[in-house]
């Protein structure tokens, strides 16, 4: 359902194209040079950045941040006719000039009318919908239905659990029976008011959804619930406390990553899996039958499986795709034991990075098998599928990469795990590329 993604660069292309099109048929003589041209545009993406213009907000209209908009307008205006007063060859009149600014403007104000009324329009006919329940009722129940009503900003409101009965035809149940509900219909978002329920019962209400990849947000009072993940949404004056948000979720760090992702796969690719696959595949041949390549179903953002490929470092065998690598395991050819004590057995992950399935850096994805044991037994596990796996995450450059010999093991695997989809940073993600190199250098006492 969620194809926001494609949002901000197509609005980019889209002001950008504008703005280079005006100028080259109106002011042809002052645009065609690449000192201008280049100036044009790094000056709207400096200011567009500057300002966080572009919309990522659900709740986001037409109207909303007007004001930064013409703030937008204003400065791209003053640094337009800046260039003027440096260059000035007296070829087009200030009041032309000006002209072209004024058309500028009208095309970006129509492409800002033609965009909140296209999504208002795919929304009205189902898509790019989240279904949501209320958890709990009070005087702010009618407020926020208000906002759910509108079906342009894309909610479907299922209805509200609450202990006392309702004769309202959008009464679920007790707020127990939220739980099974939420499962059994697709529930995306949970609101929960927090008067309504003790502490302990707002605790397990988090835990629920950390544990089944559900979104929680607490319209909230005084009762001490707080995570360093946490921020303040408003629904018209009520505010609305989100519990979990990684960095990734926000203003352009999807792009950035994504784009990193794709230059730094690409050159893994053609600099060193192009003649380092050839040369594997022969040394192989000579050492034991089967693939090059081994493939392995794992779980990636959101819980969906994919393939995951990786040079083959074992003979096959049946418990592939069960059982993890130990100490001197005899699975392991000799090959293998160099491939896996260097890490080069992960190279072809790469290729799952180029086409979108991982990430250079994230939470390491896990045999299905594993996925399945854990998420019962280990509290808060599937917060790691909020983001797409890597092929090197914190919790490997903290040690706690490869067999799971202790439950404390897994534990701390997945605290580094949440810690990183909550504090995710492009710095972060270089550092941990840089240790994890390193690390690969010296060697590592788990890489078996």
């Amino acid at each position: 359902m969620k194809k926001s993604l494609l949002v901000i660069p197509i609005s980019v292309l889209v002001h950008l194209c504008i703005i280079n099109t005006a100028l080259y048929l109106l002011t042809p003589v002052t645009y065609m040079t690449g000192s201008n041209v280049l100036y044009y545009n790094l000056v709207w993406l400096i200011i567009t950045f500057s300002l966080n213009y572009y919309p990522t907000e659900r709740r986001e209209r037409f109207e909303t941040n007007l004001g930064k908009y013409f703030k937008l307008l204003g400065l791209f205006g003053l640094s337009y006719f800046a260039l003027y007063g440096f260059k000035d060859n007296g070829v087009y009149s200030f009041e032309y000039r000006a002209s072209v600014y004024l058309v500028i403007c009208f095309f970006c104000t129509v492409y800002r009318s033609l965009f909140y009324w296209l999504r208002r329009k795919y929304r009205l006919y189902g898509g790019n919908f989240r279904n949501v329940v209320v958890v709990g009722r009070d005087k702010n129940l009618k407020k926020i239905r208000k906002v759910f009503d509108q079906p342009e900003l894309g909610y479907r409101y299922k209805g509200f659990f609450d202990d006392k009965p309702s004769v309202s035809p959008t009464y679920l149940g007790k707020m127990n029976d939220c739980f099974k509900y939420i499962l059994e219909n697709d529930v995306d978002y949970i609101y929960c008011i927090a008067s309504k329920l003790s502490k302990k019962e707002l605790e397990y209400l988090v835990t629920f959804a950390d544990n089944n990849l559900k979104k929680l947000k607490i319209i909230p009072d005084n009762k001490e619930i707080f995570t360093r993940s946490m921020f303040i949404e408003l629904y018209d004056t009520i505010p609305v406390l989100a519990m979990r948000k990684s960095p990734l979720e926000v203003e352009y760090a999807p792009i950035v990553k994504r784009t990193f992702d794709i230059l730094f796969s690409s050159l893994v690719i053609l600099t060193v899996l192009s003649w380092l696959t050839p040369l594997l595949f022969i040394l192989m041949k000579f050492e034991s039958k089967g693939p090059l390549f081994f493939k392995q179903k794992r779980h990636g953002v959101n819980r969906k499986a994919f393939w995951c490929y990786k040079f083959r470092s074992m003979a096959k065998n049946a418990a592939a795709d069960t059982v993890m690598a130990t100490k001197n395991d005899m699975r392991v050819t000799r090959i293998g034991r160099i491939l896996r004590k260097t890490s080069i057995d992960e190279l072809p992950q790469f290729i799952n990075v180029f086409l979108g399935d991982m990430s250079v850096v994230g939470p390491r994805p896990h045999m299905e098998s594993h996925t399945e044991m854990y998420e019962t037994s280990i509290d808060k596990y599937l917060v790691r599928h909020f983001v797409k796996p890597g092929i090197t995450g914190l919790a490997q450059i903290k040690g706690y990469r490869g067999e799971i010999i202790k439950k404390a093991d897994i534990v701390n695997r997945i605290r580094f795990d949440i810690f990183y989809t909550e504090s995710w940073s492009l710095g972060l993600d270089l550092s941990i590329i840089y240790l994890t190199v390193v690390n690969a250098v010296r060697g590592e006492e788990k890489a078996y």
